[in-house]
């Protein structure tokens, strides 16, 4: 059985955006909207500073808390683990805008609940994200976890660190983060945006 996740080598990103841009262009998401965010985290004082990118998108958790508050069923999960949004069954409630632990859903301006979908449609067609394929560093990686042979599970064992954001909240993310030079919490950092 497939099930999709992906990877961000914190090492490889250069914070060029590209990864917003190609995903913006490709779901052709509204202006001023976004399915994908960056996060720049900065320690230290100057001059010793330290500085990481992070992307941010729907994190298509193993166990979505998004699902079970949708009223409608317009929230789902895939048989290979991508959690959709139907904008055929979504009235705009903003429940799982809600329960997403991550704040990673918005209310596109036709009044549907948005989010990154893995760039399904492409996969359908063979062919990865679109953020992926943008990306000029390969910094992310997309497979399939349940694949051993996949270039996703070389990059988890060879990474010299793996995380998620917010572990803690149960959701179990498939969006990785290798070699982050941070934790999760708060005691490092000198400024987020």
């Amino acid at each position: 059985m497939t099930r999709w996740a992906m990877t961000l080598d914190v090492d490889l990103c250069l914070g060029c955006e590209a990864c917003i841009v190609a995903c913006s262009a490709e779901n052709e998401v509204p202006v001023g909207q976004f399915r994908t965010r960056m996060r720049t985290t900065t320690v230290g004082t100057f001059p010793n500073l330290r500085t990481e990118f992070r992307v941010e998108s729907c994190f298509h958790c193993a166990d979505a808390p998004c699902i079970d508050v949708c009223p409608t069923g317009a929230t789902y999960q895939t048989a290979d683990g991508i959690v959709l949004v139907d904008p055929a069954k979504c009235t705009g409630c903003k429940a799982c805008v809600t329960a997403c632990p991550y704040g990673m859903r918005y209310v596109h301006r036709d009044g549907w609940v948005d989010k990154c979908t893995f760039c399904e449609h492409r996969l359908a067609a063979g062919r990865q994200p679109a953020c992926v394929q943008t990306c000029p560093t390969g910094a992310r990686v997309f497979g399939d976890l349940d694949d051993e042979a996949d270039p996703i599970n070389d990059a988890l064992v060879k990474a010299r660190s793996v995380s998620v954001v917010n572990p803690d909240t149960g959701a179990n993310p498939h969006l990785f983060y290798l070699n982050s030079q941070f934790t999760n919490g708060p005691s490092e950092r000198l400024e987020t945006t």
